[in-house]
C-alpha cells in the first residue's frame, strides 16, 4: 500500500486528518489527542553495541509547550511507512479517502440519507479496510443487499421478497422491476449492461462466501488479506449502489404531494 500514497496526498490528508481530530476531541483536546494518537504508535526492536535488544517508537509525537503538536507529529507518521498508518487514521475517523474509493462521499451522503441501515453497515466495512480487509468485503456485500432490499421494499414495486434472499438473488429481482434483466427481446446494450450488474453481484456474493471469513475457513483456503483487493472489490460496489439508486429514484420518482387549495390564494396567506 505504501508506494500507492504519494506525497502531494499525504500532505491533504495530513490536514484533513488534523482538522478531524480537533473536532472529535472538544473536550481536554491536547490529551485526548495525544492520547488517540499514542494507540497507533508500534514499536520496533533495536539492538545496543553488546547484542542486547530495546523497544524504539516507530515515530515521535512532536510537543510544543508541553502539548502535542499535531501537524509535525502526523508528518513524522507518515514518514514511518510512507502514509499507511495516516490512511489508517483517516479511515478511523471517517474522513474521505477519494483516491483510494473515488464516489465514497457521494455514496456515504446517499446512505445517510435514505438507507440508514446499509449506512451504518457500510460505515463499519469502511473503517475495516485497513485492519481486516475479509470483513470489510463482508460488510460491504450485506450493506449492498440492504440498498437493494429497501428499494424492492418500496410500496409502488411491493416484491415479494422473503428477507432469506442471497445477493444474486436480489439482484435478480430488482433488474426485472427495472427491466435490465437481460433476455433475447432486448437490445444487445441493454442486455450487457443487466448481465454485467448480474455477474459483478454474483462474483461480489462468491468472494464473501468462499473468500473472506464469513462462513469459516481451514488453513488452506485462501483468504483476501490484502487491503489493495478489499478497495477494488468495496470500489465496484459503491459503483453498483450508486447506479441502482440512481435508476431506482429516476424510474420511481419521489411522489410530491401538493397541499396548496384555492382556499389559500383567496385570503392570500403566506403560509
Amino acid at each position: 500500500m505504501n508506494e500507492l500514497i504519494s506525497p502531494k496526498y499525504q500532505m491533504r490528508l495530513i490536514e484533513k486528518v488534523e482538522n478531524a481530530l480537533w473536532s472529535e476531541f472538544p473536550v481536554s483536546k491536547y490529551k485526548n489527542v495525544e492520547y488517540y494518537i499514542q494507540k497507533w504508535q508500534k514499536w520496533e526492536d533495536e539492538y545496543d553495541d553488546f547484542g542486547n535488544p530495546f523497544k524504539v517508537p516507530q515515530f515521535g509525537i512532536v510537543k510544543k509547550d508541553g502539548n502535542i503538536d499535531l501537524k509535525p507529529t502526523l508528518h513524522a507518521i507518515s514518514r514511518c511507512d510512507g502514509g499507511e498508518t495516516l490512511l489508517k487514521i483517516a479511515i478511523d475517523l471517517g474522513v474521505d479517502t477519494p483516491d483510494f474509493i473515488p464516489s465514497i462521499p457521494t455514496f456515504k451522503n446517499a446512505l445517510k440519507s435514505d438507507y440508514k441501515t446499509a449506512y451504518d453497515t457500510f460505515m463499519k466495512a469502511y473503517k475495516q479496510i485497513e485492519t481486516d480487509p475479509s470483513l470489510a468485503i463482508g460488510l460491504a456485500n450485506s450493506a449492498l443487499e440492504s440498498i437493494i432490499k429497501e428499494i424492492l421494499k418500496e410500496d409502488r414495486i411491493n416484491s415479494a421478497i422473503k428477507n432469506t434472499e442471497t445477493l444474486y438473488s436480489l439482484t435478480v429481482e430488482i433488474l426485472k422491476i427495472f427491466q435490465l434483466y437481460p433476455n433475447s427481446d432486448m437490445p444487445k446494450e441493454i442486455k450487457t449492461i443487466g448481465s454485467s450488474l448480474l455477474a459483478i453481484n454474483q462474483n461480489i456474493e462468491k468472494l464473501r462466501s468462499e473468500k473472506t471469513n464469513v462462513h469459516g475457513k481451514t488453513a488452506d483456503d485462501y483468504i483476501i488479506e490484502d487491503s489493495l483487493y478489499a478497495y477494488f472489490i468495496i470500489n465496484s460496489i459503491v459503483t453498483v449502489g450508486l447506479f441502482l439508486n440512481s435508476y431506482y429514484k429516476n424510474k420511481f420518482p419521489p411522489i410530491v404531494i401538493d397541499n396548496h387549495t384555492d382556499f389559500d390564494d383567496e385570503f392570500n396567506l403566506p403560509f
